[in-house]
C-alpha cells in the first residue's frame, strides 16, 4: 500500500470514530430530551416538588442549583485566579511548584464521590455546617478549585513573552504587566473556562449528596433576610439541588408520576449544561475578537 492510500485509509478511520462518537452523544441528548421536554410547563419550573401527589415541579430545586452554583463561583474564581496568576507569572520552576502541579492534576481528576465524603467528614461534621448550601459550595470549590486554577495557568501561559517584556519596556512593574496587560489579553481563555466549570458544577451530584443534602424543604421568597431559616439565601439551610433531585426521584421516588418529573428534571439540567456550553463558546469569540480588532 502506498503512502497515498495508507493517509487515505487513516483519515477515513477517524472520520468514522468521530461520526460514531457524535452519534452516541446526539442519541444520547435526543433521546433525553425527547422524554422530558412534553413535560415542561412554566408550573413545572416554578412550582415546589411533591412527595405523594401528582404535580409537582422542580421550582426549589431549580433555584437551590443557581445559587449553589453563584456560591461555589464567587469562592473559587478569586483562589482560583490568585493561584493561576502566581503558578504562571511568579512561582520560581523548582521543585515545589512541579509538585503543586502534579497535586493539581491529581486533585483535578478525584471522583467527585471521594471529595463528597471529604467535604462531609470536613465541613459537615468537623466545622458543624452541617447538610446546607454552605458544606455544599465548599466542597463544590474543592471540586472546582484545581480545573479553574489550571484554566487560569494555561491561559496566562498561552501569551507571548513579548507581550510581557513590552510591558516592562514601557516602565510598568510586574503587578501592572500582569493585571493591565497579561491578563485582558487571556481573559477569553479564562472566562470560557470558568463557564464550562460552572456547568460542571451545575450538573453535579455525588459531591452534593453527602454536604447539601438531599431535602428540599419550603422556601419563603417573601424574606430574602440570610438569617431567617426559611429565607432563599440563607446559606446553612439543606438545599436539594437538580441533579441531586434526579437521583433521588429514580432511586426513591414515591410520586405517582415519578417517571415525568424524572424525565423533565433531566431535560432542564441537559438544556442547562448545553446553555453554559454555547454560552462559553459565543462570549470567547465575542471577547476574542473584541480584544483583537483594531
Amino acid at each position: 500500500m502506498n503512502a497515498k492510500r495508507a493517509d487515505k485509509l487513516a483519515v477515513s478511520i477517524l472520520y468514522i470514530i468521530s461520526g460514531i462518537i457524535v452519534l452516541i452523544l446526539f442519541s444520547l441528548l435526543a433521546f433525553i430530551l425527547w422524554r422530558g421536554i412534553p413535560h415542561l410547563s412554566w408550573d413545572f419550573l416554578t412550582k415546589p416538588a411533591k412527595t405523594f401527589e401528582k404535580g409537582g415541579g422542580i421550582g426549589i430545586q431549580l433555584f437551590n442549583s443557581f445559587y449553589l452554583l453563584i456560591l461555589t463561583m464567587m469562592i473559587s474564581i478569586p483562589i482560583s485566579l490568585g493561584a493561576g496568576i502566581y503558578l504562571s507569572e511568579y512561582a520560581k520552576k523548582n521543585w515545589i511548584t512541579d509538585f503543586v502541579r502534579t497535586a493539581i492534576e491529581v486533585l483535578s481528576s478525584l471522583p467527585s464521590i471521594v471529595v463528597g465524603l471529604f467535604g462531609f467528614l470536613i465541613f459537615v461534621v468537623q466545622m458543624g455546617f452541617g447538610f446546607s448550601i454552605l458544606s455544599g459550595a465548599l466542597a463544590l470549590t474543592l471540586f472546582n478549585l484545581p480545573l479553574l486554577t489550571r484554566t487560569v495557568e494555561d491561559s496566562l501561559r498561552a501569551i507571548p513573552s513579548t507581550q510581557r517584556e513590552a510591558g516592562l519596556a514601557l516602565g510598568l512593574s510586574r503587578w501592572e504587566t500582569v493585571t493591565r496587560i497579561i491578563t485582558p489579553a487571556a481573559l477569553p481563555g479564562i472566562l470560557t473556562g470558568m463557564i464550562l466549570a460552572a456547568g460542571r458544577v451545575f450538573g453535579e451530584a455525588a459531591a452534593l449528596i453527602y454536604t447539601a443534602g438531599q431535602s428540599a424543604p419550603a422556601l419563603d421568597f417573601t424574606n430574602w433576610n440570610p438569617l431567617y431559616i426559611a429565607s432563599p439565601l440563607n446559606p446553612l439551610r439543606p438545599a436539594e439541588t437538580l441533579a441531586v433531585h434526579i437521583w433521588k426521584v429514580n432511586s426513591e421516588g414515591i410520586m405517582p408520576d415519578a417517571a415525568a418529573v424524572s424525565a423533565g428534571a433531566s431535560a432542564v439540567l441537559i438544556i442547562a449544561v448545553l446553555l453554559f456550553n454555547f454560552l462559553a463558546r459565543f462570549l470567547g469569540k465575542w471577547i476574542h475578537k473584541k480584544a483583537t480588532s483594531a
